[in-house]
């Protein structure tokens, strides 16, 4: 059993064995799963660059557009 403690901050550390199974680096992003009692950490999966890719342009964000991310969904 591989443990860490909880700083006054509310913050810990992941410890390095668990970094590796995982893959974890400095800036990977990780998912918790809370089950009941338990918390299942996983790696999250990198942000596919090519998705969402004209989500930054603004020009686009008005309500008359907005029709377009309902019909997205379907």
């Amino acid at each position: 059993m591989i443990q860490s403690r909880i700083s006054s901050k509310a913050q810990t550390t992941i410890p390095r064995a668990v970094r590796t199974a995982l893959g974890l680096h400095e800036g990977d992003t990780v998912l918790y799963q809370i089950d009941g009692d338990r918390v299942v950490l996983t790696r999250a999966e990198p942000p596919d660059m090519f998705v969402n890719n004209f989500s930054t342009f603004t020009e686009w964000a008005d309500e008359a557009d907005s029709v377009y991310d309902v019909l997205g969904r379907s």
